[in-house]
């Protein structure tokens, strides 16, 4: 979690300058750290704050996640599980179909 009295706090936009890129002479695109910060890759996800309907993020909060995402598998045993933003999945049509027939059922049961 963000502390904004003790870090360093950054605009998204400005996250691409921290980050090298995988193409020489280019900067990390924004809609790629937009994906970080909402989606995330391989279950870490970029902490961020909003301050008057913009997002923010910490340089320190930058380190976190790459720091999470370089870490070896091994590296996972001593880390505290809760530094680690979950990550959303969608259901899967299959589990969606499933869902809604147990809540009919349930609605029937119930006489609704």
């Amino acid at each position: 979690m963000i502390d904004v009295t003790f870090e360093t706090i950054i605009p998204l936009g400005q996250v691409s300058a921290l980050i090298p890129s995988s193409r020489p002479g280019k900067r990390t695109h924004i809609s790629t750290i937009w994906r970080w910060a909402t989606k995330g890759v391989k279950g870490a996800r970029l902490e961020t704050v909003t301050i008057g309907g913009s997002r923010y993020t910490s340089r320190e909060a930058v380190q976190r996640f790459v720091e999470r995402l370089s870490g070896s598998p091994g590296d996972q045993a001593g880390r505290d599980p809760s530094a680690a933003s979950p990550v959303r999945t969608r259901r899967t049509e299959a589990r969606r179909l499933r869902d809604s027939e147990r809540a009919a059922q349930e609605l029937e049961r119930m006489g609704a």
